[in-house]
């Protein structure tokens, strides 16, 4: 990658922000950065969440006059506490976590000898409320009173909430279900859930469920 500072600046506004901060560093640098957005960050949400936070904390550094090099754990603290002032735990956490984990290959690269925000801690965050609505048994209720159910697509459609709503299973389990995932055994009707890493488990069925 020897025109890497050249590609950080033309990429876009974003990536030319980091390549400008890594400048000072040489060619190394900037091949480091690169790698690391399209080797070590594979998922793309990831990636341009990753993104958006080491951009908005490159440019608070840039705002007060901090190099990489010049960089401790103090700045980043710093960084994250006046984050912490108009952004939600969460969003905290996530952009600390970009940083460390900028950090933490920075350091395995030997551009930088150390991780400075290996040491900073993030806000604490608990849920204390889970944030998916319950549906009520009434509500329940006339959500399946509105299915159309004089469709194949709607008879279809009305199984598949009713194993949802009944099981409590996860949307990719029951898409993964056969037809003969749906069997008897005595006197009960039970449901084979397909989950990740060729696993599965058997569940009975509600019999509010076999209604569907």
């Amino acid at each position: 990658m020897a025109d890497s500072l050249v590609l950080l600046r033309n990429a876009s506004p974003s990536t030319n922000v980091l390549g400008s901060w890594l400048e000072g560093l040489g060619e190394q640098s900037a091949d480091r950065i690169l790698q690391f957005f399209t080797a070590e960050i594979r998922n793309p949400n990831t990636r341009r969440a990753y993104l958006r936070a080491l951009v908005n904390f490159v440019t608070w550094c840039n705002e007060q006059h901090i190099t990489l090099r010049d960089l401790t754990p103090y700045y980043v603290a710093a960084y994250i506490e006046q984050l912490g002032v108009t952004h939600s735990p969460p969003t905290v956490k996530q952009h600390l976590a970009a940083i460390r984990m900028l950090g933490d290959y920075l350091v395995v690269g030997q551009i930088v000898p150390h991780n400075p925000a290996a040491a900073v801690r993030g806000p604490k965050y608990v849920v204390k409320k889970g944030k998916t609505p319950v549906l009520s048994a009434e509500e329940a209720r006339q959500f399946f009173d509105s299915i159309e159910t004089d469709t194949i697509i709607g008879l279809r459609d009305r199984a598949l909430c009713g194993v949802l709503v009944y099981s409590f299973a996860r949307i990719s389990a029951v898409l993964n279900m056969n037809v003969e995932d749906y069997f008897h055994q005595g006197r009960r009707s039970w449901l084979r859930l397909h989950e990740k890493n060729a696993k599965y488990h058997e569940v009975p069925v509600h019999h509010s469920a076999q209604e569907y």
